[in-house]
């Protein structure tokens, strides 16, 4: 369904509250919100385009999502009702759920990410990969059995999740998905569309919307307002910085190099740190396919290079070199401007994306170190 046509014009006067464009926002319209929402127990997403939500009278929540990336994308709708109340008029195309949700499914790590924030992380019954996980809390509910594995994308385990009996599994419904045989069990598929947004903040600020199901508004609100001032504040430090340097990222992969594009989530982490992305003049805001070539042409004389991996052991620029001898051709290699990040050393998936201003700070301390002295990086820290 279209958003156009998603709903009839009749119900339209009651829904559009926040579903203006947030970016046609002034400053002080947003500063409104945020210190409306960070008050009270009400959701009102500011960075976040994925999402938008609608209170009607006895606390009953209409949320309509859509991919931020395509505004023509489909929209899905949800009617958050308080358990046990019987509400009428509810438009046909809403899927009511019940709320507070008791239990829920995860299907990623930016879910879970969200759960751990909120310290809910009993409410969480179901994960799939459980490869890079560190949350000491969530280990334990595993090894007791309180949250099971229930498979991976395209290949789910129906007997499981029926046994966890979940309120709701939270999906990401443009990947690989496998869900149509989970919707033949009759628990709500509920899109968290996070993993989509094109800014730091907006990623984060999805806690808010796992908040709404989970009966946990006010929280959502204290720590997203927490996380949106620190990393507001570290943006403002790197925004008259003299030199922004220039920074690239990726590795080559089977002969290809993926990187992402110029309206992407790291790229605005890169401005807001006062670097230059490489392809910052690129429109695209999801995956770029390159060639070693082109990035070379593009990338040379970069002054830092990012790299994200997963490495059994302490990774360096010998072992750097060994995985591709081209490497070292790169200024950024040869003027040691590697700026790291091990996930088998850090719980970079399931902690990072709600710890934007902590990337952030990161960054600034790789690219000013003079403006962070005596800042210690958790994620990226400048290669050995």
């Amino acid at each position: 369904m279209k958003r156009t046509t998603a709903i009839t014009a009749a119900f339209l006067s009651i829904l559009c509250v926040a579903c203006g464009p947030k970016n046609k926002q002034n400053s002080a319209d947003i500063q409104a919100t945020v210190a409306s929402a960070s008050t009270t127990d009400s959701i009102y997403p500011v960075y976040a385009e994925g999402f938008e939500v609608k209170y009607l009278p006895n606390h009953v929540r209409l949320v309509n999502l859509r991919d931020p990336q395509n505004e023509n994308s489909n929209t899905f709708h949800y009617a958050l009702v308080p358990r046990g109340m019987k509400v009428e008029d509810i438009p046909s195309d809403y899927t009511v759920i019940e709320t507070p949700v008791r239990s829920a499914i995860c299907m990623t790590s930016l879910q879970l990410s969200n759960f751990i924030k909120l310290e809910a992380c009993d409410k969480v019954v179901g994960i799939t990969s459980t490869r890079h996980l560190f949350n000491k809390e969530m280990n334990e509910r595993l090894k007791s059995g309180k949250t099971a594995k229930i498979g991976i994308e395209g290949n789910f385990d129906n007997e499981v999740i029926m046994s966890v009996n979940p309120d709701v599994i939270f999906i990401s419904p443009f990947k690989r998905g496998g869900y149509d045989t989970m919707r033949e069990i009759g628990i709500p598929l509920v899109p968290h569309l996070g993993y989509k947004e094109m800014t730091p903040l907006g990623q984060a600020e999805w806690i808010k919307f796992v908040g709404l199901f989970i009966g946990q508004e006010k929280e959502a609100n204290e720590k997203f307002a927490a996380i949106e001032k620190h990393y507001n504040d570290l943006k403002q430090l790197a925004a008259d910085v003299e030199k922004r340097p220039v920074v690239f990222s990726g590795e080559i992969r089977g002969g290809n190099w993926y990187a992402v594009g110029g309206k992407s989530f790291l790229a605005q982490l890169f401005r807001d740190a006062g670097a230059d992305y490489f392809l910052k003049d690129d429109p695209r805001s999801g995956g770029v396919t390159l060639d070693f070539e082109t990035v070379y042409s593009q990338a040379e004389s970069a002054d830092y290079w990012r790299i994200v991996n997963s490495y059994d052991g302490t990774f360096s620029y010998d072992a750097l070199k060994s995985l591709d001898p081209r490497y070292a051709d790169f200024r950024a290699f040869r003027d040691k401007g590697v700026i790291y990040c091990n996930m088998r050393e850090q719980p970079f998936y399931e902690s990072m994306p709600m710890e934007p201003e902590v990337v952030l700070e990161d960054l600034i301390h790789a690219f000013h170190p003079d403006l962070l002295p005596d800042y210690q990086p958790k994620y990226y820290a400048r290669l050995q």
